[in-house]
């Protein structure tokens, strides 16, 4: 096995990081990476006037065909807000454009936020996303629309490292905005990471470094994707039973799990449900690791504690 190589490029308004174990294999599985998230863009990107996200979003309840990656977001989202009785809900879409959410994130930040916040409510919920794998075909009832954003990132760190695995052999780590995925055979101690609020944080930020062999680890915070808007202060997590910014208890959340896309949806709705999210991540065996915004940290189900200062 070769020393570990490394790619990094940017991608979904963030930046992509590609290890593999096998130096020589990194051209081929760099190639096999663009190709997938290629896919996953045209698919479910909220700010491309040619996704078939976009065209569901504005078929005004009418029926549409979709491709079999965009079935399998669609199915990936439904069964988050399956798993966590709907605190990840995928029709977020208009609560995050009333809060000038409405463009890539970069766009959001550097200017002035779209328009004044909205007055909140409940979104349409997830019920009101009808889809037919066998049919290929989806439709959005009850003013649904949708954003992906809780579960197609992971899902496609997912899908990448298992096909580069699965293709060229080799261990595989793929992080897509600071959704990591993994697969075949671990470097030796397994694969480490450095948790933190940010993924583009420098080495000396502060967090917890932590080793994986397998299976997925994601980090969602409230401190990056926040912008003004209306006055206040907003974040890109949704309270689905608000249509507000999720209140803050925990500025930042990481979860282990068997696939990257399974510890989103964990770390996700941690953040929606504040005070309740550590019994419900003990009950699920999740190891996870929570800080408050004043940077006290709990942590569950045998997450590492960190070494002692000294």
């Amino acid at each position: 096995m070769g020393s570990v190589a490394e790619a990094s490029f940017g991608v979904f308004g963030t930046t992509a990081v590609l290890l593999v174990t096998d130096e020589a294999a990194l051209p081929q599985a760099r190639a096999i990476a663009d190709r997938e998230l290629a896919a996953v863009d045209r698919a479910a990107s909220r700010f491309r006037g040619d996704s078939e996200l976009t065209a569901l979003n504005q078929a005004r309840g009418a029926p549409q065909a979709v491709s079999a990656v965009f079935a399998e977001l669609i199915a990936a989202a439904l069964r988050a807000a399956q798993l966590t009785d709907g605190a990840v809900d995928p029709t977020c879409a208009t609560a995050l454009v009333g809060l000038g959410y409405d463009r890539d994130f970069e766009q959001v930040r550097a200017g002035t936020a779209g328009p004044a916040a909205t007055t909140a409510g409940p979104v349409p919920g997830w019920a009101n996303v009808r889809l037919d794998p066998a049919a290929r075909q989806a439709r959005l009832l009850g003013g649904a629309q949708l954003d992906l954003g809780a579960t197609a990132k992971a899902w496609a760190a997912d899908r990448c490292a298992e096909l580069i695995a699965g293709r060229l052999g080799g261990g595989v780590l793929v992080s897509l905005g600071g959704d990591i995925a993994v697969a075949g055979q671990a470097p030796d101690g397994g694969w480490r990471v450095k948790v933190t609020d940010d993924h583009a944080a420098g080495a000396d930020a502060p967090g917890q470094t932590v080793a994986i062999a397998d299976g997925g680890l994601a980090t969602s915070s409230i401190t990056v994707r926040a912008w003004m808007s209306g006055g206040q202060r907003a974040h890109h997590i949704i309270d689905p039973a608000t249509g507000a910014p999720a209140r803050v208890c925990w500025r930042t959340v990481s979860v282990a799990a068997g696939s990257c896309v399974d510890a989103n949806t964990a770390s996700t709705a941690a953040i929606i449900l504040g005070e309740a999210a550590p019994g419900w991540l003990r009950e699920l065996g999740l190891p996870a690791r929570l800080v408050r915004p004043d940077g006290t940290v709990v942590t569950t189900a045998g997450w590492p504690e960190p070494p002692a200062a000294g």
